[in-house]
């Protein structure tokens, strides 16, 4: 039994194409169907998050391999896990609690009073060229004087309370915001200045439209190192004379050799550390939101 195969009749198209020597054109190509934009996002979201965790985590893999490999004494740096015991410990029996509470209203009363005071006052100073030039030698001899250098003489003024510790926080932080805001005041663009001005705009006017909406980036970049200034002055000012806060807890469990409990307290003052400078960086965005973003 034989097949017989019948050829499709050859159309104009093909015979011409025969003609010319020219093949049939490819096949076009199978398209892809593209992920739901939900999908998209979530990839984009684990892939951020797998980037900026990636670092802690390879420091948290060696802190917790070294010790258990005798790459370190585990009496002076035990293991990650045991540090993370310890913590829950700590929190379980409320003492973490305490002491979180006493340095949080410490160190948020003296920065909160650092903002209130200092921005105000560096507009004045930025926008008044001689009230500047008044304060500007004693502004550069107290910037220079180191706060954790003149926690004595707090400590001798306001005894060892809480008086002497927000006190410490509040001078420490006041420098930063103070300096960034007179910058920021004195750094505006000449230009827009100008413009305002040929506007027949009064100085309050100008002030308010031209000269605040300008200082905000720099100012915020103050309050933000204020707040890194005000958790670490205020962990060192509470390891002398306290009975309360993570300073004092760092402190005694080092004299007490209670290792983990040591580190359990530095790893949450590098939490609060973290999240008061996010919150920070939110606020900043909610008010520079104005700004064209630059770079990718």
């Amino acid at each position: 039994m034989s097949i017989v195969t019948e050829k499709a009749p050859a159309t104009a198209v093909d015979v011409n194409r025969t003609a010319q020597g020219t093949d049939p054109a490819p096949p076009p190509p199978l398209r892809t169907r593209a992920l739901p934009a939900p999908v998209r996002r979530a990839g984009r979201i684990l892939l951020t998050l797998l980037t900026r965790t990636a670092a802690i985590a390879a420091l948290l893999a060696v802190w917790e391999s070294a010790p258990r490999l005798g790459l370190v004494d585990r009496t002076f740096l035990p293991p990650f896990s045991e540090v993370a015991v310890a913590w829950w410990q700590l929190l379980l029996d409320g003492q973490l609690a305490e002491h979180t509470q006493a340095s949080l209203q410490r160190s948020f009363t003296g920065f909160a009073l650092a903002v209130v005071i200092a921005v105000p006052l560096g507009l004045l100073i930025g926008w008044y060229r001689p009230l500047a030039q008044l304060l500007g030698p004693l502004l550069e001899v107290l910037r220079n004087t180191a706060a954790l250098a003149l926690l004595p003489v707090f400590v001798l003024l306001l005894g060892i309370g809480e008086t002497s510790k927000v006190s410490i926080v509040l001078y420490a932080c006041t420098w930063p915001i103070l300096l960034n805001t007179i910058s920021a005041v004195s750094s505006v663009d000449p230009t827009l200045l100008r413009l305002a001005r040929s506007m027949d705009l009064p100085a309050p006017r100008i002030f308010q439209k031209v000269i605040l909406p300008a200082s905000v980036p720099t100012v915020f970049t103050g309050i933000r190192l204020a707040g890194a200034v005000a958790i670490l002055v205020l962990v060192a000012a509470e390891m002398v004379g306290a009975k309360a806060g993570l300073g004092y807890l760092v402190n005694a469990s080092q004299f007490n050799f209670a290792i983990p409990d040591m580190y359990a307290g530095i790893i949450t003052i590098s939490a609060i550390g973290v999240a008061f400078n996010q919150l920070l960086v939110a606020l900043e965005r909610r008010f520079t939101s104005w700004r064209t973003p630059t770079g990718n």
